[in-house]
């Protein structure tokens, strides 16, 4: 069974016309889905030892994914992020990065070693130690939004799987990035494009899927749940065509509740959050 190690964000997205806060950020949700395509997953990172880190961390044992490395820091704060809506496509508000950016123990480090892959994000902080990890297991590396060209170069060369997204980017743009990412030395580069669909380069390759058709209610957590099918697909082995077609449906369905893995609970944050004031007056 393929094993996925996921260690980076975390946070509790506030949807606050709702009154209403869900467990999410990149590395969580990797790690959920992973589990939810059938395989093995582990998360590595911290909350707060609140009613919001409590919420993270009973989802992802309600889950299965292997909490035995998630911190739970005294007095907190869990990471939270404010989301809003335009249409159903999500925009983030704000955020408090609480205690989730972490300086990853040796011993968790190692513990990459039983793993296939590690999955960490732009957004985790965590440059600093993907060489290492890297070396431990296959590194999966989500570029998000961040157009840094140097940036790349230096991550890059260091990939198994290199993700960016590219919401807007024409497909001569997206193509181009591929290409860049490729002849930096990522074995695989996967560019997502929202309702245009994606673009995955590998092997002598370069495929396209059209975006599955989907009932829109909240965009929050397609990307993810894209990267991890492809991730889980290219270590199963399956034929690329086949996991981005698989890829392309299981983000469609992401996008029909709110949130990117469920879990709501009413919103509980610790200490005193002037600007939830703000966004619910």
């Amino acid at each position: 069974m393929v094993k996925i190690a996921a260690m980076g964000d975390n946070v509790v997205d506030c949807y606050m016309s709702m009154e209403t806060m869900l467990p999410g950020g990149n590395c969580l949700n990797v790690s959920v889905f992973v589990r939810r395509f059938g395989g093995e997953s582990a998360y590595i990172g911290a909350v707060g030892d609140d009613t919001a880190g409590y919420l993270i961390r009973d989802a992802l044992v309600e889950e299965g994914v292997d909490v035995s490395h998630l911190r739970m820091v005294e007095r907190g704060p869990t990471a939270y992020c404010i989301i809003g809506h335009r249409d159903a496509d999500r925009i983030f508000l704000r955020a408090d990065l609480g205690v989730s950016m972490i300086e990853p123990t040796s011993t968790e480090l190692t513990f990459l070693s039983g793993f296939d892959a590690v999955h960490i994000g732009q957004s985790s902080g965590l440059d600093a130690i993907v060489a290492e990890a890297a070396s431990k297991t296959r590194l999966s590396y989500d570029f998000s939004t961040r157009r840094d060209a140097d940036h790349r170069q230096s991550i890059a060369p260091l990939c198994f799987l290199a993700s960016v997204s590219g919401g807007g980017l024409s497909n001569n743009d997206a193509l181009a990035l591929l290409e860049e990412l490729r002849t930096a030395g990522a074995t695989w580069a996967l560019v997502t494009r929202g309702e245009e669909g994606a673009i995955l380069a590998g092997e002598g390759q370069v495929l396209s899927v059209p975006a599955a058709p989907a009932e829109l209610t909240d965009t929050l957590g397609a990307g993810d749940t894209f990267i991890a099918r492809t991730l889980y697909g290219l270590l199963q082995g399956e034929t690329p065509s086949v996991l981005l077609t698989e890829a392309a449906k299981a983000a469609s369905q992401t996008c029909r509740y709110y949130g990117a893995i469920g879990y709501p609970a009413p919103i509980v944050l610790t200490g005193d959050v002037p600007e939830l004031r703000d966004f619910t007056n």
